[in-house]
C-alpha cells in the first residue's frame, strides 16, 4: 500500500518555494479544482496578495472527447492583463502534462506572459509531454491505474486520497 504524505506539510513547503518569486510583475493562477484551492490558501499567507486568477481547462484538453466532463465546469477567471507578467501556474498533482499543456493554451488566449513557472504539490510520475514542474513539494511514483486526489476538510485543511 502506498503511503501518502501529509498534504498540509506539502502545502507549507510549496508556499515557502513560491514566496520568493512573488513581486509586482508576478501573478498566481490556480488550475481548477485542486490548484485553485492551493492558490486560495496561499493568498491568505501572502501580504500583499498578488494578482491572481483561475483556469478550468476542461474544454482545452486534447482528450476532452474521451474523458468528457467529470465535474461541473467553472468559468476561468483572469481579471488582469497577462501580457509580460511572470505567471506562477499552480496545480495539485502533475501526471502526464496534458492538463498543463491545456492550461498554457488557454492562458495564451489571454495574452503573452513574460514567463510561466509551474508549481505543483505532487509530481506522481507518468509524464507524456516535454512539460515538467519547476517547483514541486513532493515526488512519488504511483501505479498508472491509481489517482492521487487532493481534498479539503470542512475547516479548509488539505488531505490526500489514493483512488484505484
Amino acid at each position: 500500500m502506498t503511503k501518502l504524505p501529509d498534504a498540509e506539510l506539502l502545502f507549507a513547503h510549496l508556499l515557502s518555494q513560491i514566496k520568493p518569486l512573488i513581486n509586482e510583475h508576478s501573478a498566481l493562477i490556480g488550475i481548477h479544482s485542486g490548484g485553485a484551492w492551493l492558490m486560495q490558501r496561499m493568498l491568505n499567507e501572502l501580504t500583499p496578495a498578488p494578482v491572481h486568477g483561475t483556469l478550468d481547462v476542461s474544454f482545452y484538453r486534447d482528450d476532452y472527447h474521451q474523458r468528457g466532463l467529470h465535474h461541473e465546469p467553472k468559468p476561468s477567471h483572469i481579471p488582469f492583463d497577462v501580457e509580460k507578467r511572470h505567471i506562477i501556474l499552480i496545480d495539485d498533482v502533475f501526471y502526464t502534462g496534458r492538463t498543463i499543456r491545456a492550461a498554457m493554451n488557454e492562458l495564451f488566449d489571454y495574452g503573452r506572459p513574460a514567463s510561466i513557472t509551474l508549481a505543483v504539490l505532487i509530481n506522481r510520475g507518468g509524464q507524456e509531454l516535454p512539460i515538467a514542474p519547476q517547483i514541486c513539494a513532493h515526488q512519488m511514483q504511483v501505479a498508472e491505474q491509481q489517482n492521487i486526489q487532493l481534498l479539503q476538510k470542512p475547516d479548509g485543511r488539505f488531505y490526500l486520497q489514493l483512488e484505484d
